[in-house]
């Protein structure tokens, strides 16, 4: 079975990479509106639903695979920065204190029947000074990044603890993805 990643990220590129190196990268556009009062933990799969049936309209005869990360605190999302000001705010918002990334996985296999979950993982950041938030912000790392921060990046510097799947929080729940595509048989042995 082929295998379609429907995303641009290089991140979830190298996280499905440790999966399998045979599959195609399918950047795919899909409305990420958020629906108003609907629960952030069922929005990232619905996303990553949408983002998998994009690429499963041109390629129908392929396992195809679509994900979607948010930050959230106090039960808000926090989207990509639109500039660095907005960046630094997202950030003295989450110094000192504990947030959630979800990340929603849809596998869409060929029979159609999909396999959907979302992961929870909790992480905390250190009471970091104004100086390395300023630093952090110079790398321009922030400003495409949910969250406005890369924990595989400098963004890590940032980062008291983790409770959860760290690749979930890259962006790619990569064990949970293993376990589908194997149940699948869409993994060469070996």
């Amino acid at each position: 079975m082929r295998i379609i990643l429907a995303s641009a990220s290089p991140r979830r590129r190298e996280l499905l990479a440790l999966i399998t190196k045979e599959f195609t990268v399918y950047p795919v556009d899909a409305d990420e509106t958020l629906r108003p009062g609907a629960p952030l933990d069922a929005e990232v799969v619905r996303l990553s639903r949408l983002k998998a049936e994009a690429a499963r309209r041109m390629h129908p005869d392929a396992v195809c695979i679509g994900s979607d990360t948010m930050v959230t605190i106090d039960g808000l999302p926090l989207g990509k920065p639109a500039d660095v000001r907005q960046a630094a705010d997202m950030l003295r918002h989450l110094r000192g204190r504990t947030h959630e990334v979800l990340t929603g996985l849809a596998v869409l296999p060929p029979d159609g029947a999909a396999r959907t979950l979302c992961t929870r993982t909790r992480v905390t950041f250190r009471d970091f000074a104004e100086d390395e938030l300023a630093a952090y912000l110079a790398t321009g790392e922030p400003l495409d990044k949910a969250g406005a921060y890369g924990i595989q990046g400098r963004g890590a510097l940032l980062v008291a603890g983790i409770e959860g799947d760290y690749y979930s929080v890259m962006g790619l729940p990569v064990a949970p993805l293993y376990e589908v595509l194997r149940g699948l048989g869409a993994l060469r042995a070996g």
